[in-house]
């Protein structure tokens, strides 16, 4: 099953519990593509934990739940070795972290000695215990959520955490006319959950889709684009410490997934634009002064975004028509006949994944 296909199965059916979230299905879908993991923040009661649970009813994959708070410790996430009397020996208990999609619920609860115990999985896909390496299962991906408005009792994560999860997306408030629609639909099935869901890939789909998205092809203009996006961030006033080279991969990955699943086997600028608040976002240190102004990060992306002039056309060594417009999904369509999607330099297939290098 190619991306586009992958994505819509799950959109499809995972809109038969969710109204107005398509844009975090969406950047689920392209984490999950890309073997990235998400950071889920909104207030309470937006669907959140629920997001998630339908996310993995819809997959297939294996689902854990944890409830971080302040008392949880790095042991009830990873797991040890337990004493059985009945056979003299110790034996590893493993902890909710060996699943395919483990949800930290309210991550900022629990103390950053508990969070850190995250950090090898997220970034090795392996956990220690007791001087054993173990694997976790495949796919891993981890989805933590965090309300931003309570946040007495709350352990704000450190930047070395921030920087694991590829994309920072926010559950907004619905519409007017989303939450009529969904007092509709719960006034007629009260008791709809995501266990009402059924599974609409298989993990074969996933890999293969996984397959298609490392062949989509980048442009020269289109790779320079994102590093200078992320390199601005490093030299804007109002940042104390902008992304690191993680973030450009982020970036490099997921514009690659959301070309993927829009049906083109190449990036264009528009998929750099609308994916670089969600990486970025959560990455970017803002200076004093403009915490003191109430800049938010997302506003100093966008003064990235309109700073930094994307690309007009392409190389020639990439494109043949060097005069094509590329600023819109349309003026790529126009174009696409022309792309060379088995240029190796975008074929990275067989490789380590380089957005796990610290």
């Amino acid at each position: 099953m190619d991306p586009e296909a992958v994505y819509a199965a799950l959109s499809e059916e995972m809109n038969d519990v969710l109204i107005g979230n398509d844009d975090v299905v969406e950047g689920i879908t392209v984490s999950l593509l890309t073997r990235g993991h998400i950071l889920l923040e909104g207030v309470p009661g937006v669907a959140k934990t629920t997001i998630a649970n339908a996310f993995a009813r819809a997959t297939g994959l294996d689902f854990t739940r944890v409830q971080m708070t302040p008392d949880l410790l790095p042991a009830d996430i990873t797991g040890t070795h337990v004493y059985r009397e009945g056979t003299g020996e110790f034996q590893l208990q493993r902890g909710p972290i060996f699943t395919n999609l483990l949800v930290a619920d309210e991550i900022n609860r629990a103390t950053p000695k508990t969070q850190s115990a995250l950090l090898e999985g997220m970034q090795e896909r392996t956990v220690t215990i007791e001087g054993d390496t173990l694997p976790l299962p495949s796919p891993f991906m981890v989805i933590a959520t965090q309300n931003p408005i309570e946040m007495d009792g709350t352990y704000e994560l450190p930047e070395a955490q921030r920087d694991r999860f590829q994309c920072k997306l926010v559950v907004e408030l619905p519409s007017d006319e989303d939450e009529l629609r969904l007092i509709d639909r719960f006034n007629e099935m009260p008791d709809l959950t995501p266990e009402d869901l059924s599974q609409v890939v298989t993990l074969d789909d996933i890999l293969d889709a996984r397959e298609v998205v490392r062949t989509v092809h980048v442009a020269e203009s289109v790779k320079t684009y994102i590093q200078s996006l992320v390199s601005a961030s490093r030299d804007h006033s109002d940042i104390t410490h902008g992304g690191s080279p993680r973030a450009t991969l982020a970036l490099l990955h997921t514009a690659k997934a959301r070309a993927a699943v829009h049906g083109r086997d190449y990036v264009i600028p528009d998929d750099v634009k609308a994916l670089t608040v969600p990486v970025l976002r959560h990455r970017l240190v803002l200076s004093t002064e403009a915490e003191l102004s109430d800049r938010s990060t997302v506003e100093v992306v966008d003064d990235l975004l309109d700073a930094v002039t994307p690309p007009n056309g392409a190389n020639e060594e990439d494109i043949d028509d060097s005069d094509a417009d590329f600023e819109s999904d349309a003026d790529f369509d126009s174009d696409r006949s022309n792309v060379d999607s088995t240029d190796p330099d975008s074929v990275d297939a067989g490789r380590p994944d380089p957005s796990n290098d610290d």
